[in-house]
C-alpha cells in the first residue's frame, strides 16, 4: 500500500516535472510568474472544498460498515456540492471586477475560478473515495489520468509552437473534464450515495471539516502569502526563480505525501479501535524513519543543485539566485516529517482545533519574518530564510498535545526509525539473497 501510493506521487511528480521543464522554456520568465500566481490562487479557493472533505472524508469513512460508508460519502458529496454552488455565486461578481484589474494572474483567476471547481469536481470525490478505500493502485490511474493527460497537452502545444498562458489553462482545463468523465464511467466517485446522506452526518462532517478547512486554508496561505508578496513587490520574474526552487521540494513531497496518504487511514484505524499504543508507535516509526531516509536525499541535492535545476529548467535559471533557494528549501524540509504527521495524529484524535490555531499562528510569524527580512536584506533569499521559524513553531505546538495524549520522547521517534529501517534493509537484503 505505501509503495502504491508512493509510486502514484512519483508518477504524478515525474508529469509534473515534465509539464514544468517544457513551461519555462516554453513560456517567458514575466508569463511564467503570472501562471504560477494564478494557480497559487486557484490552490487557495480549491483549499476550501479540500480542507472540508479530504481528512474528514478518510477519517469518518475508513474501517466503517458498508452502509455507514454509502451515508458518510453521501453526505460529502452533499457539502462538496453545496460548496460549489456558493463558489459559482461567488464568481459572478468577481466576474466583472476583474474588468478594472490590471494584473493579468488575478484577472484569470476572477474569470475562471468557479469553472474549474466544477470541472475538477469529480477527479476530486474520486480522489477522497479511492484514499479512503485504501486502493492506491486506482489513486495511481487518477494521477495518470490527470496529470499526465496534461502533460501530454502541454507538449503538444509546445510541438505546435502554441504554448500561451490561456492555452495552458485550457489544456488544464481538458485534462480534468475527461478524467471526470472516466471515474464516472468507472464509478469512482460513489456519486450514487448521495441518495444515503442524512442532516446528522453532514452536520457531523462540517462541524469536523470547518476546522480542517482553517487549517487547510491556513497551511496554503502560508505559501500563496509568499507567492502574493513576491508577485507584488519584486515581481513576476523572482516569482519565477523562487517558485523553480520550491517546486523541486517535490523531491522530499513525493515520499512525504506518499507515505502520509497511507499512514491516515493505518493511524485511524488504530484510533478507532482503542489501539493507542499501536498508534503512536506508528506515528514515530513513520516520522523517524521518514527523517532519516530524507537524509541522503537533501545532502545530493545540496551538492548537485546547479545541475538539477539545468535539467529542469535550462541554463538561463543556474546563474541567478534559483539554485541556493533550491538548497535552502531542501535542508529545512527535514524539519517536514515531524510537522506533515504530528499534524495528522492530532486530527485522528479529534484534535483539529490545534491544528487550526496552530496556522493561524504560523501564518502571522510568517508574514512577520518575510516582511522583516525584505525591509533589511531587500532579498529574496530571506523569504526563504523566514520559512523555517513557523515550520519549527509549528512542531512544538503539536508536540505538546500528542505527548499529553500518550507520553514519549521527541527523539524516540529518530531511534524507532532508525532501527525500523535496519529492519527493513535486513529484510530486503534477505529477499535479495534468497531470489538469488
Amino acid at each position: 500500500m505505501h509503495f502504491q501510493s508512493l509510486l502514484g506521487n512519483a508518477v504524478m511528480a515525474g508529469f509534473g516535472m515534465i509539464t514544468l521543464a517544457i513551461l519555462y522554456r516554453g513560456l517567458s520568465v514575466t508569463d511564467i510568474g503570472t501562471y504560477i500566481f494564478f494557480l497559487a490562487a486557484i490552490g487557495l479557493i480549491d483549499t476550501l472544498r479540500a480542507g472540508f472533505l479530504t481528512i474528514t472524508f478518510v477519517k469518518f469513512y475508513t474501517g466503517t460498515e458498508k452502509e455507514r460508508g454509502e451515508v458518510v460519502a453521501g453526505a460529502a458529496w452533499v457539502i462538496a456540492l453545496l460548496i460549489t454552488v456558493f463558489l459559482l455565486l461567488l464568481n459572478i461578481p468577481a466576474y466583472f471586477i476583474a474588468s478594472y484589474v490590471s494584473n493579468e494572474g488575478l484577472v484569470l483567476f476572477l474569470k475562471y475560478f468557479s469553472i474549474i471547481s466544477v470541472i475538477t469536481l469529480p477527479t476530486f470525490m474520486a480522489n477522497c473515495v479511492v484514499q479512503a478505500d485504501k486502493r492506491f493502485d486506482r489513486l495511481l490511474w487518477l494521477r495518470v489520468m490527470t496529470q499526465g493527460s496534461f502533460t501530454l497537452i502541454v507538449f503538444i502545444l509546445a510541438l505546435l509552437g502554441k504554448l500561451t498562458i490561456d492555452t495552458v489553462i485550457g489544456g488544464y482545463c481538458l485534462s480534468f473534464f475527461v478524467s471526470g468523465i472516466l471515474v464516472f464511467i468507472l464509478k469512482w466517485t460513489m456519486i450514487r450515495s448521495l441518495k444515503n446522506a442524512d442532516r446528522p452526518t453532514v452536520l457531523e462532517l462540517f462541524h469536523f471539516g470547518k476546522y480542517s478547512m482553517g487549517t487547510n486554508i491556513g497551511s496554503n496561505l502560508f505559501g500563496v502569502t509568499n507567492t502574493f508578496i513576491i508577485n507584488f513587490l519584486i515581481g513576476p520574474a523572482a516569482l519565477a526563480m523562487y517558485n523553480l526552487g520550491g517546486k523541486l521540494i517535490q523531491l522530499i513531497e513525493i515520499p512525504l505525501s506518499s507515505f502520509a496518504a497511507s499512514g491516515m487511514p493505518i493511524l485511524s484505524s488504530h484510533y478507532n479501535r482503542g489501539q493507542k499504543e499501536e498508534m503512536m508507535y506508528t506515528l514515530k516509526k513513520l516520522i523517524g524513519m521518514m527523517t532519516i531516509a530524507l537524509v541522503p536525499v537533501v545532502v545530493i541535492a545540496v551538492i548537485f543543485a546547479e545541475p538539477i535545476i539545468s535539467l529542469i529548467a535550462g541554463k538561463g535559471y543556474v546563474h541567478n539566485e534559483t539554485p541556493n533557494l533550491f538548497r535552502m528549501f531542501m535542508i529545512i524540509a527535514l524539519l517536514y516529517p515531524a510537522d506533515r504527521f504530528f499534524a495528522l495524529a492530532l486530527d485522528v484524535i479529534h484534535q483539529p482545533k490545534v491544528n487550526f490555531y496552530k496556522i493561524i499562528v504560523m501564518l502571522v510569524v510568517n508574514i512577520v519574518t518575510v516582511f522583516l527580512g525584505i525591509s533589511i536584506y531587500h532579498s529574496i533569499y530571506s523569504i526563504a530564510i523566514a520559512s523555517i521559524f513557523p515550520t519549527l513553531i509549528a512542531i512544538l505546538m503539536t508536540y505538546y498535545p500528542l505527548y499529553k495524549y500518550s507520553k514519549f520522547s521527541f527523539w524516540s521517534m529518530f531511534s524507532i526509525g532508525y532501527k525500523e529501517i535496519i529492519v527493513f534493509l535486513k529484510q530486503m537484503n534477505k529477499t535479495l539473497l534468497s531470489k538469488g
